[in-house]
């Protein structure tokens, strides 16, 4: 392959992206790292109420029938 097919083929996967990109004169992302240092510094969803209420349940069904652990450890 010569210096002029590979442009030739530059500018056809060029003129593609664009069109699948819909917009002219700019490439595609390639660096995901600032989008994910962006995501890694963000604060973690919180936690529901309901989340709380079902482990403080299982801790007490615990903490007063420990019979209830196999039980527990089974389904789980």
């Amino acid at each position: 392959m010569n210096e002029q097919d590979q442009q030739r083929i530059k500018q056809l996967l060029t003129e593609t992206i664009q069109t699948i990109t819909g917009r002219v004169g700019s490439d595609l992302r390639h660096d995901l790292w600032p989008a994910m240092l962006k995501r890694l510094e963000a604060s973690p969803a919180k936690v529901p109420w309901f989340d709380w209420a079902l482990l403080a349940a299982v801790t007490a069904l615990l903490v007063f029938f420990p019979g209830a652990i196999p039980v527990f450890l089974y389904h789980l």
